[in-house]
């Protein structure tokens, strides 16, 4: 195989331009392409509104060798294409079947991977599957009535499920678990667009059906998967794991359990922290939801309000204030909603959705600022935790059980007196609201945040502005609070993957080894390899 990188089309192209452009490239005639595969595909918008799509292309042709040999650059070079592998299984027996507390990213394709390779997993899940924990979640949105083991952060494929379903990640594959992930998705039902484009994602309504179809998967290969089905307490004896229990009262003999619970299962946490597992609190972040006209975005980031030929546009945000703090944008969805995504009752937590099309009339993102350990005023392991719920339970207040908004002029007056400028936002769009589901009321977001993060907040919205022409707009809607965007605890494990308690595996996001969908599932798959490398199943 050939790869040509650089491919530069105009938005408006067809697959047998490119073909042409290929063969262009190759000096070759296009009847001499035998195959060629999008390896990565994105947009350049710097010289707006003159948008191109970039593609990086694999094909194959006879007499590659001498193609090469006769185009000369960096263009064009030979393709090295590198397949994942999977081990061989270890030689030490596995009496009992590998248990998997949690069915998000990483409990999910831990759980494929075990099951694909014969190990016959049991996924235990507090929260319901995917059909039934979407019903309860639109009922908590059009009522208010929470069900506090199945919403936006538990049951069948974790929180991600209920987000934009966005797949990039930061991680290097050098292992090839990347991907894996896409590979398993697409197989699943994603997109397989997901395969290529550098900013892949699946969407809410389609990321339902591919948890539902790799649970099927998992079952089919001898898995087990149990939803309503809580661990209440792990056994330990002469530092090993022993035994599970399920909803305080089943006995579940293990010899291996994978931890994949979650940011959210504080109550697993503390049970963890009673039985000594060691763990310690981490830094994450903390902030709003601020949401924008979607065709404001695109107008800043592509020069056009609409075209039919490009997807809602993203953004991505950085910023330092003078203190220090990392404030930046996170889970941004074009097109998309802020939801209510609590957990806890008398809690109130956000976060943000879209949809596959992620044509809504707003963007949003969750702008946040860094907080570590020194900002918990405690040194206890769980004082994240304790962090986070003071916040939420302040939000809770605030909009008396609904999720509060404010205006971003009207929050930066009620900070720093600074802000009393007319809205261009509300003047240029006029139908502009907040997008939020779940019960919404106007109130004082500014009291949620402690002031110092509050100014922080503030900061990076006024140098976001400098980048992205009103951004910082009076009429931009601020929602809060955002508490939610990575675990707060971080639980050891060693090379071998495991915590000091034998046999016990923590994994993931919750577990303090991921931050997203993907990288999720593949700290899942790594487990399983682990696991897989030590150990056969009698």
């Amino acid at each position: 195989m050939i790869r040509i990188n650089q491919i530069k089309m105009p938005v408006s192209h067809t697959r047998e331009a490119v073909m042409r452009k290929v063969a262009g490239i190759l000096h070759i005639k296009e009847k001499d392409i035998l195959s060629f595969q999008i390896i990565k595909k994105s947009i350049d918008a710097r010289k707006k509104p003159e948008i191109f799509i970039i593609y990086v292309i694999d094909v194959e042709i006879e007499n590659e060798e001498r193609i090469l040999r006769r185009v000369k650059g960096t263009q064009v070079q030979k393709a090295e294409v590198k397949s994942y592998s999977f081990p061989t299984h270890g030689k030490t027996p596995l009496c009992s079947r590998p248990v998997i507390i949690g069915t998000g990213p990483a409990g999910l394709f831990c759980g494929y991977f075990l099951a694909l390779h014969g190990y016959r997993p049991i996924l235990f899940e507090r929260g319901k599957k995917v059909e039934a924990r979407t019903k309860d979640i639109e009922e908590f949105w059009r009522n208010n009535n929470l069900h506090t083991d199945s919403n936006i952060q538990f049951g069948e494929g974790g929180a991600g499920t209920f987000s934009d379903g966005k797949l990039n990640t930061l991680i290097k594959d050098k292992s090839g678990r990347n991907k894996e992930v896409l590979r398993v998705l697409a197989e699943s039902g994603a997109p397989e667009e997901i395969l290529y484009e550098s900013k892949p994602h699946i969407g809410t309504d389609i990321l339902t059906s591919v948890v539902k179809n790799m649970r099927e998967k998992i079952i089919s290969l001898g898995g087990e998967v149990r939803f309503e089905s809580k661990i209440t307490d792990i056994l330990i004896e002469n530092g090993r794991v022993k035994e599970v229990v399920v909803n305080d009262k089943e006995h579940i003999k293990a010899d291996i359990v994978v931890l994949a619970i979650g940011h959210s299962a504080r109550d697993t946490f503390r049970m963890l922290y009673e039985h000594d597992v060691p763990m310690e609190a981490k830094a994450f972040a903390v902030g709003f939801r601020v949401e924008h006209p979607r065709r404001m975005i695109n107008k800043m980031q592509y020069g056009m309000e609409e075209n039919e030929l490009l997807p809602s546009a993203d953004y991505k945000l950085t910023a330092q204030t003078t203190e220090g703090r990392g404030v930046y944008s996170f889970c941004m969805c074009p097109g998309g909603y802020v939801v209510n995504a609590s957990s806890e009752n008398s809690r109130l937590a956000i976060n943000g959705m879209s949809y596959s099309g992620r044509n809504g009339d707003n963007s949003n993102s969750a702008i946040i600022v860094a907080v570590t350990p020194e900002d918990f005023e405690s040194e206890h392991p769980l004082a994240g935790i304790t962090f986070q719920q003071k916040l939420e339970e302040k939000a809770y207040k605030v909009g008396q059980g609904k999720v509060p908004v404010e205006t971003y002029g009207d929050f930066k007056n009620a900070v720093t007196g600074e802000d009393k400028q007319p809205s261009a936002i509300i003047r240029e769009y006029p139908e502009f609201m907040p997008a939020i589901k779940g019960e919404y009321s106007f109130a004082y977001v500014h009291d949620i945040l402690p002031k110092t993060l509050n100014g922080a907040f503030i900061e990076g919205m006024e140098q976001f502005g400098r980048v992205i022409s009103g951004f910082n707009d009076s009429g931009v809607y601020v929602s809060g609070v955002e508490s939610r965007t990575s675990s707060p605890v971080r639980i050891h494990r060693d090379e071998t993957g495991q915590s000091s308690v034998k046999g016990l595996y923590p994994c993931g996001e919750g577990a303090g080894y991921a931050g997203g969908i993907t990288s999720a599932a593949m700290d899942g798959i790594l487990i399983a390899e682990k696991i897989a490398g030590e150990y056969y199943m009698k």
